[in-house]
């Protein structure tokens, strides 16, 4: 998970990145987090691509303030999560029109940052989609319908499920991303490498052999002997949970 803390003072941006590894380690949920000193240098490297769950905001700062850049950030992404950090209360009301998740008061409290987390989770465990690009067209595809990504060439081929009136129908897609960048949009939900080539999706995995994975619909794809048991104890957790937020 992807987390951006845009504070220009450093005590606080770093009192905040603390609590947050602190979540981090409590809930072993791994996180990549960004500093970022001012609203416009957030700006300029989320516009190049740069992809987040999540944004903490310190509202109050120089030239461009942090309700300023929310509302920046809401006109091409209307699902992050923002959480606003501020001494006063005055901006609360304006938030609502950037659909503030929270406001967290300063000095911060690690409860109510471990809080925010939590529902940044919760959230994140409804429909989530794979957003690709194919030679002509960008497809999205529910994660749930996914079997596996392969890396093939500089992009990749991905095994999809039919759902609703499509269910049991299998498609092959070459898509042009590459499979790092996609395994950064699924690794949080249901996904775990088997091959060095290879991410599957655990909720479809029928049985794991000794070399090869094998799906409900019978599709197969190797198993490296290195990441055999880390394969094996993800299955495992996943179905004891129940939980496919995994």
């Amino acid at each position: 998970m992807k987390i951006a803390i845009i504070e220009d003072e450093q005590v606080h941006a770093e009192l905040l990145g603390r609590y947050l590894n602190n979540w981090s380690e409590k809930k072993k949920v791994a996180l990549e987090i960004k500093y970022y000193p001012s609203a416009e240098n957030f700006l300029f490297e989320w516009e190049t691509g740069q992809d987040f769950s999540a944004l903490f905001v310190d509202i109050q700062m120089k030239k461009m303030n942090g309700m300023q850049m929310a509302k920046s950030v809401r006109e091409k992404d209307g699902k992050i999560n923002i959480i606003f950090t501020t001494g006063i209360r005055d901006y609360i009301e304006e938030g609502y029109e950037v659909e503030a998740m929270h406001y967290l008061l300063k000095p911060i409290r690690e409860g109510k940052v471990a809080a925010c987390m939590d529902k940044i989770v919760e959230k994140s465990s409804e429909t989530q989609y794979l957003l690709v690009h194919t030679k002509e067209e960008l497809h999205k595809f529910e994660v749930d319908s996914v079997n596996y990504i392969e890396a093939r060439g500089h992009g990749c081929v991905i095994e999809v499920v039919g759902q609703g009136e499509q269910r049991g129908q299998t498609d092959l897609y070459e898509v042009k991303e590459g499979i790092s960048e996609l395994e950064n949009q699924v690794i949080y939900h249901g996904f775990v490498k088997c091959h060095r080539s290879y991410l599957c999706g655990i909720r479809n995995i029928h049985h794991i052999g000794r070399t090869e994975i094998v799906f409900d619909n019978g599709s197969r794809i190797p198993v490296s002997r290195r990441l055999h048991r880390e394969v094996n104890q993800a299955f495992i957790k996943y179905f004891k949970k129940g939980d496919k937020s995994e």
